[in-house]
Parts: structure tokens; C-alpha cells; sequence
């Protein structure tokens, strides 16, 4: 066991004591398999309710890369690409595993994770009205995350322009919500997940980094990507024989509004870190209110902090600062943050 007191990502610590209690007292009783029982049907069943759609497909599936890789392959032919933010998670943190399936990833320029509107009508019209069209990849999907991988979460404003865009153009519109939690209650937000079933074709609601052992609840809206799900499950390795361990875990998530509540606990201790951070003039990478914070810092006092706390290094930014990220969760403890809160201030 690490003596450092971690910050560096949100899924440090197991699951929510909740959930583990009910994996427990359903641990021996008999279900069918592969997400065909009561408890996936009831925990589907909240979660349409919780977005407001009784038409909704809710599958669960096992991890992230596994959700990302499933709900593109679906998506797309082997001709198609996914346009995504260059600092994506599907562009950087899954070893290709979109283009090891045989789907391009088209990284487009973003400087605090988000994609526009406009950039997406501009790739577009740029790959149809080009005269090599043919001898390129041609964008189907758009991918964004929230929160992003730099923790800044999209407006409703800003949902409904690429929701637009992607209707007007024949385009997927596709969000990775392993944060979602994260990102539904910072103070900044003004989404919410009826919104975001009305103008994704897809999207998840992430488990692992919000409460769960593991998994994430995948919601379909758009009638064409129904049909024949469970077989690209499947034959991704998202599909779990003791498909009730998600459903379970998700049923007591989205029982009393524990996923929100507990997804609230993460924000206020980033807001705490953030005090900190800013009584110090530390500035921001990109600032947001979610709970991801990336600050730039000098390295001397980096290496000081590095003594009792680990935090995730993003980049170089000159001779003697770089960014780094502190991340909280569900389970983030208080006296962490207060330790980590007092070593900043007082620190070099």
C-alpha cells in the first residue's frame, strides 16, 4: 500500500460502501447471465427514468476503452472516421484502440478540450467538398467527453450548436461520460442528462470513476444504433457473463440520487484545492470547476509536494514550471485535502 497520499487520478479507492453492501447481500443468489437479469433491468429502467425517456437503450458495459471502442465500431463502416478534440481520450489515452479497430481517429485543434459547432461544420464541408474525397477517411461521428480530458465541461448552448450541426449533416454525435457525475453538478453547469439524451445519439454515464468497482451505462436515443448492439458487445469484450455485478452497482447508484450526491463531495473538495491554489497565484492550465484541476507550478515546490502526494504530470511548460494535475473523487477524505491544502500554502 502507497504511504503517499494520492491526487493523481478518480479511481483511487474501490466503490462506494453502498454498492459493495448490495454486491454482498446479493452474492449468492441465482440470475441469468450477460445483463439479461432483474437487477439490469431495474437499474435501466432508473436510468431512462433519471433522462427523462422511456425510449431509451441502456446497456452496461465493462470499462471505458471497451464503451469508446463498442459504440464507434457500431457506428461507423470501415470508410468512416471520428472527429474528436486533438487532446481527446480516444486520440491519447487508449494506445489507438479505435484505429486498431479500424476507425480513424480525425484529431481536430482545441485548447481547453472542446470542440465547436463551427469546427465541426468546417471538417465537414472541408473532407465533402474536397476533390479527393474518396481517397480519404470521411467523418460520420463526433466524439466529445464530459467533463474533457482537461476538466471543462460543455454549455448547453454549446450541446445544442453540435447536436445542430451533426443532425444538419448526418453526423453521430457521441459523449464519453466516464465524469459525467463530475460534470452535471459543478457549480458552472446548467446541463442535464435530459438534455443530453435529447441531443446526443449516444452517450455513457461513467461507474468507474464515480462510485463503482467498475463499469459504465451506455444510452442509445438514435433508432439506427439500437439494433444489433449486444452483438458488437460482445465480439468487443464489453459484454460480462455475471452481467448483474453492473447491474447491481448501478441500480444503487441511481437509488435516492447517490451518484449525484456523491458526485457533489468531489467538487467541493477541488473547490477547496482550488482556494489554495490561487491564495499561492498558481495559475491554470485550463481553468474549469469540475474535479480535475491543472495548475502550473514551479518544479522546486512540485518535488516538495511530491514527498507526501502524488499528482498526475501533464507537461513541460518552461525551464522551471510545469503542469501537473490534482484530481478528487467520490471518496476523496477531507483531512487529505486539508493536508494537501496547508503543504501548498506553507510549501516552498
Amino acid at each position: 500500500m502507497s504511504e503517499k497520499i494520492l491526487f493523481q487520478c478518480d479511481y483511487n479507492e474501490g466503490a462506494h460502501p453502498k454498492v459493495l453492501e448490495r454486491i454482498v447481500a446479493t452474492n449468492m443468489e441465482q440470475t441469468v447471465g450477460y445483463g439479461e437479469d432483474s437487477y439490469c433491468a431495474q437499474a435501466a429502467d432508473k436510468i431512462r427514468k433519471a433522462c427523462g425517456d422511456e425510449s431509451l437503450a441502456v446497456h452496461f458495459l465493462v470499462g471505458g476503452t471497451q464503451t469508446n471502442v463498442t459504440v464507434i465500431d457500431t457506428a461507423l463502416r470501415s470508410h468512416q472516421g471520428v472527429l474528436c478534440a486533438v487532446t481527446g481520450h480516444i486520440n491519447v489515452h487508449e494506445t489507438g484502440a479505435v484505429e486498431a479497430c479500424g476507425h480513424k481517429v480525425l484529431g481536430l485543434p482545441s485548447e481547453d478540450g472542446k470542440l465547436t459547432a463551427a469546427q465541426v461544420e468546417e471538417a465537414y464541408q472541408g473532407h465533402i467538398h474536397n476533390d479527393s474525397f474518396e481517397h480519404m477517411v470521411q467523418p460520420k461521428m463526433v466524439y466529445i467527453s464530459n467533463p474533457t480530458e482537461l476538466g471543462t465541461i460543455y454549455s448547453k448552448a454549446e450541446l445544442a450548436a453540435l447536436s445542430e450541426v451533426c443532425r444538419r449533416n448526418g453526423l453521430y454525435l457521441f459523449m464519453d461520460g466516464a465524469r459525467l457525475g463530475y460534470g452535471l453538478v459543478a457549480p458552472d453547469n446548467d446541463l442535464t442528462l435530459n438534455d443530453i439524451a435529447k441531443l446526443c445519439d449516444v452517450f455513457y454515464i461513467g461507474g468507474t470513476k464515480v462510485g463503482a468497482l467498475f463499469g459504465e451505462a451506455v444510452v442509445i436515443s438514435n433508432e439506427e444504433l439500437k439494433k444489433d448492439f449486444r452483438y458488437f458487445i460482445k465480439q468487443k469484450g464489453g459484454m460480462l457473463a455475471k452481467g448483474r455485478l453492473l447491474g447491481v452497482q448501478f441500480d444503487v447508484l441511481f437509488t435516492d440520487n447517490l451518484y449525484f450526491e456523491i458526485s457533489k463531495h468531489a467538487i467541493q473538495m477541488a473547490e477547496v484545492l482550488r482556494g489554495a491554489f490561487e491564495e499561492k497565484g498558481y495559475p491554470y492550465l485550463v481553468p474549469n470547476r469540475t474535479n480535475q484541476i491543472f495548475v502550473i507550478m514551479p518544479d522546486e515546490a512540485l518535488a516538495k509536494l511530491a514527498e507526501r502526494f502524488d499528482y498526475c504530470y501533464d507537461h513541460r511548460v518552461d525551464d522551471t514550471h510545469s503542469a501537473v494535475r490534482f484530481c478528487t473523487s467520490w471518496a476523496t477524505k477531507e483531512e487529505n485535502v486539508q493536508a494537501l491544502k496547508s503543504e501548498v500554502i506553507n510549501g516552498i
